[in-house]
Parts: C-alpha cells; structure tokens; sequence
C-alpha cells in the first residue's frame, strides 16, 4: 500500500528545519546548509547531482538513498521550488537544480499563481497547483500509482500536511547543531496526539536518524 512520506528532513537540535532569510546564495536560508552536512557527503547525494564520489554503505548513505526511494511523485511548497515570490514575472526560473533536477517523476508545487507546467530533463514535470494542499495531495497520488508520494518540503509545507493528518511516516535527522533562529519544525504540533511514534533509530557521526509512523 502507497504512503505519503516524509524523508530525509533535517532538524537542528534547537528544532529548526530551515534558516532564516532565504535568497538566491542561501535556498536553505542562513545557515542552513549545516544541518545537512549528513546528506552532502553521501554517494546517493552526489549520484542525485551527476557528480561522482560521496562516502556509500553507512548509516547516511542509506537514509540518504531511501530519502528519495520508491516515490512517485513528490510535492513541494513555492518556497522550496525557488525563492521568486507573488505572481509569477515570466516562465525562466525553473527550479534549484538546473535542467535535470534530482526528482525523475512528476513534482507539484503548491501555489497561489498559476502558471502552466514545466517539462524537465530526467523525468521530471512540475506542475503548478493552486488549489491547496488536499489538490495536490490528489493529484499526487493518481501520478504515483502504486509507490509513495513525498512531501519534500518547505518546512511550512509539511507543517501543513502534518496538522491536516495526511502524513504517515516522517523520517527526521536530528543534527547536533544550534542555528538559534529559522524555521521551526514542531512549533505547535503534537506528533503523539497526531498519531505518530518512534519506529527506528540509527547514529551516525552527523545525525541521528528517527523514523516516526503511525501505528
């Protein structure tokens, strides 16, 4: 049975997902590459970005890979697509990854603007929904047949999904780093009365990795 997943979402030990002030040099806002230092040294990392090397088989290889395994579709916020905002200026920005981003299956992208889809390299299709979260939720599941759909973020995306009750496994990195500031992952959520409960846990040198479902 298909599951709506969350997967290989960091979260610094202060309980922030994002940096603050996104912008073209900081799409993770500032700072927020450090807490995903477990993923960029990883081979399924590097692999997603047609380059060569990365550290294989350990703990952050493996969630690494199953981040972005056996998904169908994925969906992602306007802010985790790019850093244009309001009404759509023209059709160039098309994403962080250039002209093969690392999805390989259709990705919609929840907004408040229409725009007409965006036919990438490798698989990829963006689509443009504007009818909310249950929409692209909908639509999402119909593209990925049998496999799972991810919710890929921002973190107000999955906030989202996650008070709505339409997730059904979240896989977290929890980094031991302090950013202070950002965007705030638990903030008036109570995974326990969502359902949800600690399934697995592995350490790393990097992260732990929590898996949480719903049982």
């Amino acid at each position: 049975m298909s599951k709506v997943r969350v997967a290989g979402f960091s979260v610094s030990l202060d309980g922030f997902s994002a940096g603050i002030e996104q912008s073209l040099s900081d799409p993770l806002g500032k700072r927020g590459t450090e807490i995903f230092q477990w993923f960029f040294h990883t081979r399924s990392f590097r692999s997603m970005h047609g380059q060569e090397g990365g550290s294989v088989g350990g703990i952050d290889d493996e969630f690494a890979h199953r981040a972005m395994d056996n998904f169908g579709a994925f969906i992602l916020g306007r802010n985790m697509f790019g850093p244009v905002r309001g009404a759509w200026p023209d059709n160039a920005w098309k994403g962080w990854w250039g002209d093969n981003p690392p999805y390989h299956a259709p990705t919609f992208v929840l907004t408040h603007y229409e725009r007409e889809p965006v036919v990438m390299e490798g698989g990829t299709t963006f689509f443009f929904v504007t009818g909310g979260i249950e929409e692209a939720l909908a639509l999402s599941k119909k593209a990925a047949g049998s496999k799972d759909v991810k919710i890929g973020g921002g973190v107000s995306t999955v906030r989202q999904y996650l008070k709505a009750g339409l997730i059904d496994s979240l896989h977290l990195a929890s980094v031991p780093v302090l950013l202070g500031q950002g965007e705030p992952l638990f903030q008036g959520l109570d995974l326990h009365a969502l359902g949800f409960s600690v399934t697995d846990r592995k350490d790393s040198e990097y992260a732990t990795h929590l898996t949480l479902e719903k049982v």
